[in-house]
């Protein structure tokens, strides 16, 4: 049996849980399976490159970002790999470009491509553990770059489709996905069975436990998902087609503080302007969630936005430069926001479930700017002052305490 391990930062944060995570792959070894293990950088490494960067170029390109980024996977898998070997197991620690992980150019935001397997499989073949980067992959030009923040996940996945891997395991410092951050919803409840869908949703919306891009790619290849804790061995949470268990209403709630709203005030009232705002956006890899659109006035008309803080500074150059050709009279923009969303695949068929969404913030007094809706969501966007309270408040009322 092949089984692919993802672990976090904060799994491999130190010397302790280092070995702890060793001790958890060795005991997958000795069962006679192939181990293949996915890193991501211990604890704060990637927060404290950041900000090294910062220190010596607040402007630095990203590509020269993604170069120092990657080095905080490379230290984690050779520790890894290190610790192993003195368990008397043997192993192998190897990074994107040495497995040949192709991905698009983005940097800081790159998608695989294709994977080559031969070097994995031979390690395999020779009954070692192969520890690879998470989060990293290699252009045409021969450059490292980045997948985006929570990567590994998608590594481990990209990995275990390619491999055909029987089990794909996403270790974290939670037991599962919850129905709300349970660091922020103390009474949160694990949730045994999740669609990919929902999941999906979920990790679009904030929910950190997993990288919405891997559960993307796990539903394409149809690759089942296991999330549980490293720090035990309680049974996690199974993410895969189609769940078991009676659907519940609203599966979770999640919060998202790393997002900005845009507002284009003034633009000509026509057809044709707001295709070619969020074109000029799109053809720069820029994300747009949520969307309102004034009602018109002599002539012109308002569209607020909210984009990712990560892609605000760019966002706003990119319409700043095109704004005569845009016919955009002012640009404003808010990073003091975040986005409240539910999901739950019960909503199709039961009216209401926005009235009790909407009727619990304003119990709590906090006031809605926008909101937007697919079929197994509603976000509304609030001050990301209220934000934790707004996730209790909702969940609240919704009755999905543990």
């Amino acid at each position: 049996m092949l089984v692919v391990k993802k672990f976090g930062g904060s799994s491999v944060a130190n010397k302790e849980r280092i070995f702890n995570v060793a001790g958890r792959c060795a005991e997958e070894y000795q069962k006679g399976n192939d181990v293949v293990v996915v890193l991501s950088a211990m604890g704060d490494t990637t927060d404290e490159l950041l900000d090294k960067a910062e220190d010596i170029n607040p402007n630095a390109s990203k590509r020269e970002l993604d170069m120092l980024l990657t080095t905080g996977e490379q230290i984690s898998v050779s520790l890894m790999a290190m610790a192993l070997q003195a368990m008397n197991i043997p192993a192998i620690s190897l990074n994107a470009f040495q497995v040949q992980m192709h991905s698009t150019s983005r940097n800081g935001n790159a998608r695989f491509k294709r994977i080559d397997t031969d070097r994995i499989q031979h390690e395999l073949g020779n009954r070692k553990v192969v520890i690879v980067t998470g989060f990293q992959g290699v252009n045409k030009y021969d450059d490292y770059t980045t997948l985006g923040r929570g990567g590994s996940d998608t590594t481990a996945v990209a990995l275990a489709a390619v491999l055909h891997a029987d089990q794909c395991e996403i270790y974290t410092d939670v037991e599962g996905v919850y129905t709300a951050d349970p660091r922020v919803v103390k009474n949160a409840r694990k949730i045994e069975e999740i669609t990919y869908d929902e999941m999906l949703e979920l990790a679009t919306s904030g929910a950190k436990v997993l990288h919405n891009r891997s559960v993307e790619m796990a539903k394409k290849y149809g690759v089942e998902l296991v999330v549980r804790s490293s720090l035990n061995t309680e049974e996690g949470t199974v993410v895969k087609e189609v769940v078991k268990v009676e659907k519940m209403l609203i599966t979770g709630v999640a919060a998202d503080k790393n997002t900005a709203r845009i507002s284009v005030i003034g633009v000509e009232d026509k057809p044709g302007i707001a295709f070619k705002i969020f074109n000029t956006l799109s053809r720069n890899n820029i994300n747009v969630d949520i969307i309102l659109q004034s009602v018109g006035r002599e002539g012109t008309k308002d569209i607020s936005f909210t984009v990712s803080q990560d892609d605000l500074k760019e966002a706003l150059a990119v319409l700043e430069e095109r704004k005569q050709a845009l016919t955009i009279k002012d640009i404003t923009h808010d990073e003091k926001v975040a986005k409240i969303s539910i999901v739950g695949a019960g909503m199709l068929s039961n009216p209401g479930v926005a009235a009790t969404m909407f009727e619990s913030l304003c119990n709590s007094n906090i006031n809605i700017n926008m909101i937007s809706t697919s079929e197994i969501r509603i976000t509304v966007l609030i001050d990301e002052k209220d934000a934790d309270n707004a996730l209790v408040a909702v969940h609240d009322g919704f009755g999905l305490e543990d």
